[in-house]
């Protein structure tokens, strides 16, 4: 499976996914869930595992649903180029 791009991040930390996402985000083991503001999100606060550049709000970045790991939008994108 491709590498999925998301738009932009909610915060440095985690970003809301929708129901759809979830099994890939328990998966990566990276869901979390239990908070006031939505329902399930995506944690990403490790940032990329290729080059370990932080997640900026706004910003657009992957998850790599095969290996679990968050890319920077150039990681995440040579990735997804590659397959």
């Amino acid at each position: 499976m491709r590498p999925i791009r998301f738009e932009e991040a909610d915060g440095p930390d985690r970003t809301q996914i929708g129901e759809g996402l979830t099994r890939v985000a328990v998966e990566a083991d990276r869901l979390e869930t239990g908070r006031a503001a939505g329902k399930y999100f995506l944690r990403h606060d490790d940032g990329c595992a290729v080059c370990g550049a932080a997640v900026r709000t706004g910003k657009p970045f992957y998850l790599d649903p095969e290996t679990g790991e968050i890319l920077c939008e150039t990681h995440g994108s040579e990735r997804r180029a590659g397959e």
